[in-house]
């Protein structure tokens, strides 16, 4: 049994530091390293991913709307040409920054209210996918397991990554349960721990309403912004590892 960890980082802007990356990126496999849209600074983002580097951890572009203020969880309703030219924009900055550090983004992951609308909305998805693919036709795109996303990205050539939520619920039909609604984020490392393994072993994890959801993963994210979310990731790899789970980047098992 083999799983990759990742987590949001570099999402620090300025004087207002947000997560723990040091102490995150001695746990995860991959980082999905913000772009500036929606949080990150340049000299912020450069320390993350030197560190990233120094640990050889897999580096991802994490694009969003542009939408600092809200820290990019507001849909926005962007015309392709804008969408397009945005998240072009985003990966070709990280992209810049990893050369300057001693690595290199591999894969693209979209954030917040971005990455949640496209799993549904195929214009704005496809206007993600053509920019992965004008930038670098190799860069894998992280998706919702199980999203429409998920096809339309695999039909357009792109290496699809499936992903799953350690500390989000989910509803019944396999998405997200909103932010601003009871269940929507989980704290508890030990029941986190033991809901991914269930997760890596069966394929499966239990939605708000008490049904079983098939999820087949790739990769699990552990949010860098939550509270405790370093004690967090750390049981779950230790969990995981315990049990014989191998963690390491997807990115390994694409080439």
């Amino acid at each position: 049994m083999k799983i990759d960890l990742n987590s949001d980082l570099g999402e620090g802007y300025g004087a207002w530091r947000m997560g723990d990356d040091a102490a995150m990126l001695a746990i995860v496999s991959s980082a999905n390293v913000a772009c500036g849209f929606h949080a990150g600074d340049p000299a912020g983002l450069l320390t993350t991913l030197r560190a990233a580097a120094k640990q050889g951890v897999c580096v991802g572009a994490h694009v969003s709307y542009p939408d600092l203020v809200g820290f990019g969880r507001r849909n926005m309703d962007m015309a392709s040409a804008d969408l397009c030219a945005a998240v072009i924009y985003q990966i070709g900055a990280l992209q810049g920054l990893a050369a300057a550090s001693g690595t290199r983004v591999r894969y693209v992951k979209p954030h917040g209210a971005l990455y949640n609308f496209i799993a549904h909305d195929e214009r704005q998805a496809q206007d993600v996918i053509a920019a992965v693919k004008a930038v670098d036709p190799s860069l894998a795109l992280v998706v919702l397991a199980g999203s429409r996303l998920a096809d339309w990205a695999r039909e357009a050539g792109l290496h699809t990554v499936e992903e799953a939520f350690a500390d989000r619920g989910y509803r019944a039909d396999g998405s997200l349960v909103p932010r601003n609604e009871a269940g929507a984020v989980l704290h508890e490392p030990d029941a986190v721990a033991e809901r991914m393994l269930q997760l890596v072993r069966e394929g499966t994890v239990s939605a708000v309403d008490g049904s079983l959801v098939r999820i087949a993963a790739d990769s699990i994210c552990v949010h860098g912004d939550s509270p405790g979310a370093v004690a967090m990731a750390r049981r779950l790899r230790e969990r995981l590892q315990a049990e014989g789970v191998v963690i390491r980047p997807f990115m390994d098992a694409a080439r």
